[in-house]
């Protein structure tokens, strides 16, 4: 059974991201408000409660990703001020020093310090993702100045020190990446597909392109997700676009015998397995379950849409939650500040 919680006015403006850390009990928020909260579920009620609320940035805040928790707790942030920030929530001791200096005039009581700035990008840096933790401290981001950008961190675990170790050019000629998904399997590398630009493509780190639609129109791939792998031959990579679609790719790397300068043998291949256009309106957030055998989509409409594959490997919609189920409103009636769950 799908069941759903409301948190009402999470924020004084519309909510960009919201991400779950690996167990599932508390829930990180930005906002165009220049703000991150962190909620923490209360199991025995279902219900949500702010843990800690700071100013993060000098603009909105696009997007926020979790590491994992063998590095500690640990989150990044990218917003319109062309940053990407770590931020580390404090040991109890080093929490309550910074509450007596916030209490003596400091600016922030927040139990989150900011242990670093990564100022490289030249635009807006619309997505922020942090690596597989098989391969270390990492994390990459792009902006809309077409650059995909990899960090490593030097010092752990003061987290001070990061080093940029790639930054690749995805080549689009207008509006920069929008979007990035970390292959979750470690036997593949470290392989990072992105969407970019308006044109429906999506490329994998190493510039291999594979095209979302054999037509002509034009539009932005907001959101990507790789699937784990759980057995399968082959990876799928789902998106979600400004034109509405959710698509799901079969996708296969290519050969490892290609000769030499063969480029086209050793190109990465997709084909679509499922397109779905039941929104209606931008979609804005494509998510894969544990397994990879759920999809989940966010779109403009105030749905959340469920797609699951049947026996014979056929995509279907498998049910949808909107605002309105959780608070007996209508859609239209509730505020987009608001943040929607299912659990």
């Amino acid at each position: 059974m799908i069941q759903t919680g409301l948190i009402p006015n999470a924020h004084g403006d519309l909510v960009t991201d919201a991400s779950y850390d690996f167990y599932g009990l508390r829930l990180a928020t930005c906002s165009l408000d220049q703000r991150i909260k962190i909620w923490q579920l209360d199991e025995a009620n279902g219900t949500w409660s702010t843990e800690d609320d700071w100013k993060a940035h000098d603009a909105a805040v696009s997007k926020i990703s979790w590491a994992h928790p063998e590095f500690g707790s640990i989150i990044a942030s990218s917003s319109f001020d062309r940053t990407v920030k770590v931020w580390e929530q404090a040991a109890p001791a080093a929490a309550a020093d910074q509450q007596t200096n916030a209490n003596a005039g400091g600016q922030s009581s927040s139990r989150w310090i900011e242990r670093a700035v990564l100022p490289d990008a030249r635009g807006t840096v619309r997505m922020v993702e942090f690596a597989p933790h098989h391969f270390g401290l990492k994390l990459a981001s792009i902006a809309s100045d077409s650059i995909l950008r990899i960090h490593e961190c030097l010092e752990q675990p003061s987290l001070t020190s990061w080093q940029l170790v790639e930054e690749i050019d995805v080549q689009t000629v207008a509006d920069g990446g929008w979007c990035l998904s970390w292959c979750k399997d470690r036997y593949w590398g470290e392989v990072i597909a992105a969407g970019c630009g308006t044109s429906g493509t999506i490329k994998t780190s190493t510039a291999v392109e594979t095209t979302n639609t054999p037509s002509s129109t034009a539009y932005a791939i907001t959101s990507v997700a790789w699937a784990p792998l759980c057995g399968r031959s082959y990876h799928l990579i789902a998106t979600g676009g400004r034109d509405g679609h959710v698509r799901i790719w079969k996708v296969k790397p290519g050969s490892d015998d290609a000769a030499e300068g063969d480029h086209e043998a050793a190109k990465w291949t997709a084909a679509s397995v499922a397109d779905f256009d039941h929104h209606k309106s931008a979609v804005g957030r494509v998510e894969w379950n544990i397994t990879g055998t759920v999809l989940s989509s966010a779109g403009n409409d105030g749905r959340i849409r469920l797609w699951k594959a049947t026996a014979g490997n056929v995509w279907r919609p498998a049910g949808s939650v909107g605002v309105e189920q959780a608070t007996g409103e209508t859609s239209t009636q509730t505020e987009n500040k608001d943040v929607d769950m299912d659990t």
